[in-house]
């Protein structure tokens, strides 16, 4: 049984939704920032880069007050509003090959911490806490943690019958994306949206780990604080984009490696030979087309690996996870690569991004040797986390990716 509720969103006014929504900081290039920055007032860039128009460098602590100061100015200002009554929100983002649509709601702490929340992929302790004292320092929340369930076309109609309303927000953005917003203030339809989650067994994240046990460590800390604790606050809950399995899209990540552990090329391919049956390619761009195979590029050519199953072991469901497979026959044992979160020598990017990476990474002299794989698939990601395994680090490049500055969700 999950717990969903609606609530209280802070989110921009009407006309200037467009101005004020933004990609995650992370996704701008240093020219791209500079300009939002420089022209645009209304940006949500300019409450978490709260420091840019002091041009210099503040420390962490400093930087998560004038969140929150910026944050206050945005609200004094009438740019962000808060909704008087509790509403979930229905937000649908598309182009013209894809759809994505959820709802925004407030998700239970309490079931992320019991397992009705499940999740596939471990946290870094430093990055939770330092996520927690960003969210205590803030009171507020604009990042959804995605999560994903199961289709059901009954309730789809739910959904489809709120979206034949009139959106909130309906705006375009330069990447060529429709975003649209409809509120869900209708008691009978909150109360449907609240019974279908009510008969959920699970839940399963598909990206925000750390944003979700950091909201954790929150409610732990704010409940000590709190002499009158109920059970009701805010701080009980954490803000989530809720979306159908069959809505979400999954690619992949590709290896980098700088150098081949001392090996030559010989021996490197010598060494492949125990567990792979490999194939040279040439120079043509060559990608696998179903699980355990694998394409590899080294030395101006291209390469296809497929699995020698009768060398390998298959004894649960991480070990069967292409990602783990490449980690536990080439990475680890062969190029001496055991912790994929802290080494400088293996290095990732998505195949969406790139698809020619693999070849032009190194062939322009940043890495010596490139991987490719297929994507992993929902079932895949379900299987991991129902035996509450986790996935290897960059196993999976998730979307829809939203919009920050939407909806804001406060403690």
């Amino acid at each position: 049984m999950a717990v969903v509720k609606p609530f209280k969103a802070v989110r921009p006014s009407r006309d200037k939704v467009a101005l004020v929504s933004s990609k995650s900081y992370e996704a701008y290039t240093y020219a791209e920032l500079g300009a939002k920055l420089d022209f645009n007032p209304f940006t949500f860039l300019h409450i978490i880069n709260p420091g840019y128009k002091y041009h210099q460098k503040i420390s962490e602590e400093q930087r998560f007050h004038m969140v929150h100061d910026r944050y206050k100015e945005f609200k004094k200002n009438r740019i962000f509003i808060k909704e008087k009554t509790p509403s979930f929100y229905i937000y649908e983002i598309s182009d013209l090959n894809d759809t994505y649509c959820g709802i925004i709601a407030a998700t239970s702490v309490e079931d992320f911490k019991n397992g009705v929340i499940k999740k596939h992929e471990g946290t870094i302790k430093k990055r939770e806490v330092l996520f927690e004292n960003y969210l205590k320092t803030t009171s507020f929340n604009a990042e959804p943690v995605l999560l994903m369930y199961e289709d059901d076309e009954n309730f789809d109609k739910v959904i489809t019958t709120i979206k034949e309303a009139r959106p909130e927000y309906e705006f375009s953005t330069t990447d060529k994306k429709l975003h649209r917003l409809w509120l869900v203030q209708n008691e009978q339809a909150i109360n449907k949206i609240i019974s279908f989650f009510n008969k959920e067994k699970s839940l399963y994240i598909a990206d925000g780990h750390h944003r979700s046990a950091s909201s954790a460590l929150l409610a732990e800390d704010l409940k000590a604080e709190n002499k009158n604790h109920k059970g009701t606050e805010n701080y009980n809950y954490f803000m989530s984009y809720l979306i159908p399995e069959s809505h979400l899209k999954i690619s992949e990540f590709n290896r980098f490696i700088k150098d081949l552990n001392g090996h030559t090329v010989e021996e490197f391919l010598i060494e492949l030979d125990t567990y792979f049956k490999i194939e040279n390619r040439g120079s043509n761009l060559y990608k696998p087309s179903k699980k355990y195979h694998f394409s590899m590029y080294l030395d101006g050519e291209f390469y296809s690996l497929y699995l020698r199953k009768n060398n390998y072991t298959f004894n649960d469901a991480l070990s069967k996870l292409d990602t783990e497979i490449l980690y536990r026959t080439i990475l680890q044992p062969i190029l001496g690569i055991d912790d994929l979160n802290n080494n400088n020598r293996i290095g990732y990017t998505n195949d969406k991004l790139d698809i020619l990476s693999l070849k032009t990474n190194v062939d322009n002299g940043l890495y010596k040797v490139s991987f490719g794989m297929l994507p992993i698939t929902v079932d895949e990601m379900k299987e991991i986390a129902d035996a509450k395994l986790k996935m290897p680090p960059k196993t999976s490049y998730i979307e829809p990716k939203l919009r920050s500055g939407l909806t804001m969700y406060e403690f």
